[in-house]
């Protein structure tokens, strides 16, 4: 008997994370996989090129257009009720952290329907983040959780989930990297900004903590000014970020500064390649730590905690304080090759979306 599957994104890091889904549900003649896409984050460069990239056939849009989270997280549930009322999935799978994974878990849970959790029991243990309050609460209510790394295992056996609800899979992020490998080594990024494999520095930097106040955007300017004196930087500038270099007139402060270079978002290609050719990666991202992990980048991350301390125990990551010093002094070890070996984690193989597929039919069966 056919099972239907109903997959839940909203916005541009979960994209990522559901690309092989359609691709490899055809090995199964009695799945029907169907894509809702909320529209968490829908324009041109964050979104819908990567769509467009992908290939991803989405089949339900709910053009959310709120701002404010509760409003938000209201519209997806009143919207989302409508989808599953119509498909009746067997499991609706949600996907990573955000505002749009906590709306489908709780609609699929208050309609009765079987809910997994895509990049499940991953803990910063600072629940002032947004986002940990959304883990927390769509793993409590999860039918079967979907493991990306050990830590994962621990955290969920910690809140009572049996054995029989966690399945050890993956990260569906590096099946992403794996499968558009060729598609990336195309991109002519590094032609159009006129860089050198390994020659530059690729920094992101959009979380509140490190972008929102002048104090905080002055010691960005600092680290450059600082970085640049021996290193070529390319600063791939988010929309908050930039927005913030003007409210704050730091703007023209910022294009001042020799030796760097500042592009707007990349499509996913062009930024792979940009990861994949750096000479290290300074970030406050989660994703971005994954994929320089898999890629044997060293990253440098810049915040208190990290969801994802396999990519520091095992992998490349290093995770420190905003502290100017202490990210030169790292540079500098990196340059010397004293900076830590990593390995990668246990099954970030290209497989992982293949093992999800596989542990939902024996769930459902």
């Amino acid at each position: 008997m056919k099972k239907n599957i109903l997959i839940v994104v909203g916005t541009r890091p979960n994209f990522v994370k559901i690309t092989q889904f359609k691709k490899v549900a055809q090995k199964y003649s009695d799945l029907d996989v169907r894509i809702v896409h909320t529209g968490q984050h829908y324009d041109e460069k964050m979104s819908a090129i990567f769509l467009k990239q992908f290939n991803i056939e989405v089949d339900y849009f709910l053009g959310i257009t709120s701002t404010s989270a509760n409003s938000l997280i209201g519209e997806i549930i009143l919207q989302l009720e409508k989808v599953i009322t119509e498909f009746s999935p067997d499991i609706l799978l949600c996907v990573g952290d955000v505002n749009s994974t906590l709306a489908a878990a709780i609609c699929a849970n208050k309609l009765g329907v079987k809910l997994g959790h895509i990049e499940s029991g991953l803990r910063s243990l600072d629940r002032q983040m947004p986002e940990e309050i959304n883990r927390i609460l769509t793993d409590e209510i999860s039918d079967i959780c979907f493991v990306t790394e050990k830590s994962g295992l621990k955290n969920l056996e910690k809140i009572g989930k049996k054995g029989h609800q966690i399945a050890f899979v993956g990260n569906t992020m590096i099946d992403t990297l794996v499968a558009f490998n060729k598609e990336i080594e195309a991109s002519t990024i590094l032609e159009e900004i006129a860089q050198e494999k390994h020659q530059y520095i690729l920094v992101t930097m959009h979380r509140p903590r490190n972008v929102d106040t002048k104090k905080a955007l002055l010691k960005i300017i600092d680290l450059f000014k600082n970085t640049t004196q021996k290193h070529h930087v390319v600063f791939s500038i988010h929309p908050r970020t930039k927005n913030s270099f003007i409210n704050f007139n730091l703007n023209q402060s910022l294009n001042e500064i020799n030796n760097l270079t500042i592009i707007d978002p990349q499509n996913y290609f062009a930024f792979q390649k940009l990861i994949k050719y750096s000479f290290c990666v300074i970030t406050d991202s989660g994703g971005i730590q994954e994929e320089t992990t898999f890629l044997q980048i060293p990253c440098i991350t810049l915040r208190e905690n990290t969801e994802r301390p396999s990519t520091i125990e095992q992998g490349t990551n290093e995770l420190m304080s905003f502290d100017t010093d202490k990210i030169s002094a790292t540079i500098q070890s990196i340059s010397e090759g004293t900076f830590k070996k990593g390995t990668i984690p246990e099954f970030w193989d290209g497989n992982a979306t293949d093992r999800i597929l596989q542990k939902t039919i024996e769930f459902l069966a």
